[in-house]
């Protein structure tokens, strides 16, 4: 199955996110969300996400936010509860992000703590993880990687459903992407360190980094990229759709 994941960071307000689910929804649209073979997931800011469960409940499309604390409740102020998300009917939790990384000095310790959590209360993390543009013109890119994940994922348990996204964070939003050959080795690599973790070998990795209608069909079609994590390119149902058609 391919993954489809739209980060819509801090974009939208309620009614915007409701205008965009009713016309994600729509008719036209009902074969490619019934596909089998295909995931669609929506993370929306937190404001929207009474709008996504109200409107995406019944539906095919999974949504969830796009972060949260370590702990269900208590004196967390401006913190994202996921028991509330799960109460609300969410399934998926976004962590670990670039920007929760550098913005907000989030650690592979607390991210990894996140991790554990959202799965002891039966939803599925996606960790995101990438190296900057410094860090892979010092041939360090594997070594934040392997770094990122074997932290970020030391409290995960491995019978348990887990999403990873590889994003390259000098390719978020910048209009650069990744060559095909620099995401193809990244995948691999990734799969081994997976694999070296005792991790099972059908954990979805996903690729994010400026994917577009226009790239998404040559990066959906490299070995172990198994969907994307969007940005820009899912604020609109027309551009996100033809991604998920890839």
């Amino acid at each position: 199955m391919k993954i489809f994941a739209a980060n819509w960071k801090l974009q939208k307000s309620p009614k915007e996110a409701r205008e965009f689910f009713t016309e994600l929804l729509g008719g036209a649209n009902r074969p490619i969300l019934s596909k089998k073979d295909r995931r669609l997931i929506i993370f929306p800011s937190s404001p929207c996400l009474e709008a996504a469960s109200d409107l995406l409940g019944a539906s095919p499309v999974w949504w969830g936010a796009q972060n949260c604390y370590s702990e269900g409740k208590g004196a967390f102020t401006g913190e994202i509860s996921a028991q509330i998300v799960k109460d609300l009917g969410g399934q998926v939790i976004l962590l670990g992000h670039s920007e929760r990384r550098v913005l907000f000095n989030e650690g592979n310790e607390f991210i990894a703590k996140k991790v554990g959590y959202v799965q002891s209360l039966g939803l599925i993390p996606m960790l995101c993880f990438g190296e900057t543009l410094s860090e892979r013109e010092g041939g360090k890119t594997f070594s934040v990687i392997g770094s990122q994940l074997k932290e970020g994922l030391k409290l995960a348990d491995r019978s348990k459903q887990i999403l990873l996204a590889y994003e390259p964070v000098w390719a978020i939003g910048t209009g650069k992407v990744a060559s095909l050959e620099q995401v193809q080795e990244a995948h691999q690599q990734i799969y081994q360190i997976l694999s070296e973790l005792g991790f099972n070998s059908q954990v979805p990795i996903l690729y994010g980094g400026s994917v577009k209608p226009e790239n998404a069909k040559e990066l959906i079609s490299i070995p172990h990229v198994d969907g994307f994590l969007i940005g820009g390119a899912s604020l609109e149902t027309k551009s996100f759709l033809a991604i998920a058609d890839a």
